[in-house]
């Protein structure tokens, strides 16, 4: 993590290690900056008077190693980010104006996005800022972790009938408030499909039926020039000395068939005269039989009219032509088939829904019962470790709670479990709180309320301890841990945070030499005369540096003999009971 110009800190690089690293110096000398540091990468509140005097804005910049299938991960890559491999550049910069920026794999990000992202990256415990195990959903999740199977397949029965009922309970709920919208849907379907039926159109029947009108209305037109052509092509009865078109044709090809022997293409034009003497004759007859079959009656043409205003009512409400409207009751049909299901549909969604819910009362109480006993197990546990952290008469226990609803409460808002109607969720009906009396005749009080400043960071760290593995944070701060601790309890707690840090990173800002001497890493901080702390102001110290770090934290002499023979028994000791 690299700090610029944030507070006393000009400019400095914290190299955490993966374990347990511990962060030193004198009061003062900005090690709450490190904290605060990682409160802005966390999504904290951008305070400007955090900005060095005369800069113009703090910048934190921190690099963090993911699995790539991790929820911090996903969510970053949801967000635009980008991972190299595998690891997460995060970067917060704060103006002296109050202006505040977060930019989350090369991406510039709303500052909430670190806020989602901290939910499971980190978890700090200090006097001011809590966060992880105080929330209750993350209470339940790591005893639901602790218990291990016994809740495990419950739970993964009960999430699935609980998925199963959302989408049940949508698909009831849309069908029976929508039940009027389709009843008025039905009926017009309805409506419409019996007028079609009771006119019966027939495909293609108003384009047949138009063009009939057409040729009734203009009947004694057409009888007329039906008989006039003929009478052109064929000859009027009536005028024997009049000459018609096909006797002109014949006399023209039998004076061409006189000669036709003699020229090859009047012998051609021959041919065609034949041909069209055949045609003239072919149409006459049909001109005759035209005439004579055009029906006039003016009661055919009244009842096609008729029909075809029937059919035109049809295309007016239904379709552009009687294809169209025979297209809509098809599809007409088939969606009031689908409605008119819909009863059947509710009857059968309705008895899923309550077999459903009955289901989820039985699985609930398994859960009920699996987390009572792991939460016993757990409180006892941490009892024990509360014990050794010089709280001696503290108690924790964990608390089940289920919400009844009242009688008047929409029944789908509960589930029946053992007799009693209960709100429920995702996870089941019970709601988990670790509780502490932090001495005897103290009423159990939630751990966010029943301790101290200092007894807090202790509890955390016991519960921490006892969920290592359990709760998937991958990082644990502890700021003032050991506040109010010393001597044999000092050590417990050094001994207890290296514990933790074989199966999380742990970073721990301490005055306490005992605590120190735990870790895989000490950085020191401190100031240079000017009163800022540089690049070089936060160092890891190792060997005789850090002996001497740990002689002053005992004595406040880093020469001091007999000092420096104690913190190299307190780096034995801590090596060696690891």
């Amino acid at each position: 993590m690299r700090i610029r110009s944030l507070g006393v800190i000009d400019d400095a690089v914290v190299e955490l290690s993966p374990g347990f690293t511990a962060v030193t110096g004198e009061t003062g000398a900005g090690k709450t900056m490190v904290v605060t540091s990682l409160g802005l990468l966390l999504g904290g509140r951008a305070d400007p008077a955090l900005v060095r005097i005369g800069a113009r804005a703090a910048v934190v910049e921190g690099t963090i190693v993911l699995n790539s299938s991790s929820p911090a991960a996903v969510r970053a890559e949801e967000a635009g980010a980008e991972l190299d491999d595998g690891a997460l550049l995060i970067s917060r910069t704060v103006s002296a104006e109050g202006r505040s920026r977060a930019h989350v794999g090369g991406r510039s990000v709303p500052v909430g996005v670190l806020g989602e992202l901290a939910d499971d990256l980190v978890a700090v415990h200090g006097q001011t800022d809590q966060q992880g195990l105080l929330r209750p959903a993350r209470q339940r999740q790591a005893l639901d972790r602790y218990a291990g199977d016994a809740v495990a397949v419950p739970l993964a029965k009960y999430t699935a009938a609980h998925r199963r009922l959302r989408t049940v309970a949508a698909e009831l709920d849309e069908l029976t408030t929508r039940a009027r919208e389709r009843a008025q849907e039905a009926d017009l379907l309805r409506f419409g499909l019996d007028e079609i039926a009771a006119t019966e159109p027939l495909p293609g029947e108003d384009t047949e039926l138009a063009a009939e009108a057409e040729r009734l209305g203009h009947a004694e037109a057409l009888a007329s020039a039906a008989v006039a052509g003929h009478a052109a092509l064929a000859g009027n009865p009536e005028d024997p000395e009049g000459v018609d078109a096909t006797t002109l044709v014949a006399g023209a090809h039998r004076a061409l068939e006189s000669v036709r022997g003699h020229d090859r293409d009047l012998a051609a034009l021959a041919d065609r005269l034949g041909e069209i003497g055949i045609l003239m004759a072919d149409v006459a007859t049909e001109l005759a039989g035209y005439a004579d079959g055009l029906d006039a009656d003016p009661r055919r043409l009244a009842a096609v009219e008729e029909r075809r205003a029937a059919l035109n009512h049809l295309t007016r409400k239904y379709g552009e032509d009687i294809t169209a409207v025979l297209a809509w009751a098809e599809q007409s049909a088939a969606r009031l088939a689908e409605l008119d299901g819909d009863d059947d549909r509710i009857a059968e969604l309705t008895a899923e829904r309550d077999a459903l819910r009955a289901e989820l009362g039985e699985l609930a109480q398994q859960l009920t019962d699996a987390r009572a006993a792991s939460a016993e197990r757990f409180a006892d546990a941490v009892t024990a470790e509360l014990g050794e952290l010089a709280m001696p008469h503290a108690r924790v226990s964990v608390a089940l709670h289920q919400t009844e609803l009242a009688e008047d409460a929409d029944e789908a808002d509960g589930i029946e479990v053992n007799g009693r109607t209960v709100a429920y969720g995702p996870a089941g009906a019970d709601e988990v709180e670790i509780l502490l009396a932090p001495h005897p005749g103290a009423p159990p009080r939630p751990i966010a309320k029943g301790a101290s400043g200092g007894e807090l960071s202790r509890v955390m760290l016991a519960v921490e301890v006892v969920f290592a593995g359990s709760d998937p944070v991958p990082t644990y701060l502890f700021d003032e841990v050991d506040a109010g601790v010393g001597g044999k309890a000092a050590v417990e707690v050094g001994r207890r945070l290296a514990r933790l840090a074989k199966s999380a990173q742990v970073v721990v800002v301490t005055h306490l030499p005992q605590v120190a001497a735990f870790a895989d890493r000490q950085l020191l901080v401190e100031k240079t005369n000017d009163g800022s702390v540089t690049r070089s102001g936060v160092t890891v110290l190792e060997g005789e540096d850090r002996i001497r770090e740990l002689s002053r934290m005992l004595a406040g002499q880093e020469d001091s003999e007999t000092a420096r023979a104690h913190a190299e028994e307190l780096l034995e000791t801590a090596r060696t009971s690891r």
